[in-house]
């Protein structure tokens, strides 16, 4: 696994042994990007369900300003940290043990919103429209903020989920990239 593109390209990242993790494969971050437009523009970063934090690192090396990396695993937040490391700007991340609901919780009490947020749960467990739902009604996510979704592709996410509209759909393997953009 490794930085596709970007400030950071061509760097190699770690990731989690074992089952419990699915790292976006290089191909299917690199068409992410693709299909976000190749290069971003500023922004803040929320990546959800972080495993190693490669979309995350991939979108601030693309030109985030700063991602905040969540996952409630701790071997999980100690890759995320040493792949960080790698970027050489630790100040540009900011790492969360927690769960996505407790997450969710810390970023309404403290106002916070995201521009771009990406959502790559483990496939066991999508609760992928609840939590969009429950973050628009905490107004996290800025008015034109994009939402990638990377699914099994058996999964059929809505067209509209409140103020969010698809834009953008492609099945990659096993795998499904959605992306909405906020109209609210």
């Amino acid at each position: 696994m490794r930085i596709v593109a970007g400030e950071f390209g061509g760097r190699r990242l770690k990731s989690l042994q074992g089952d419990n993790t699915r790292p976006t494969t290089d191909k299917v971050k690199g068409a992410i990007f693709n299909m976000l437009g190749q290069y971003l523009h500023g922004g803040k970063v929320l990546d959800l369900f972080s495993g190693s934090g490669g979309l995350a690192i991939e979108a601030v090396s693309r030109g985030a300003d700063h991602a905040v990396c969540v996952d409630r695993s701790f071997p999980a937040v100690k890759i995320i940290h040493e792949n960080i490391a790698v970027t050489k700007q630790p100040e540009k991340f900011t790492v969360l043990k927690m769960d996505a609901k407790q997450a969710i919780a810390k970023f309404a009490d403290e106002a916070q919103q995201f521009d771009y947020l990406f959502l790559d749960p483990p496939y066991a467990k999508q609760q992928i429209v609840d939590q969009l739902t429950e973050m628009l009604s905490f107004n996290l996510l800025s008015s034109g903020a994009k939402v990638i979704c990377e699914t099994d592709k058996s999964i059929l996410l809505p067209e509209r989920i409140g103020s969010l509209e698809r834009i953008k759909q492609q099945t990659y393997g096993i795998s499904q990239v959605t992306i909405y953009r906020n109209e609210g």
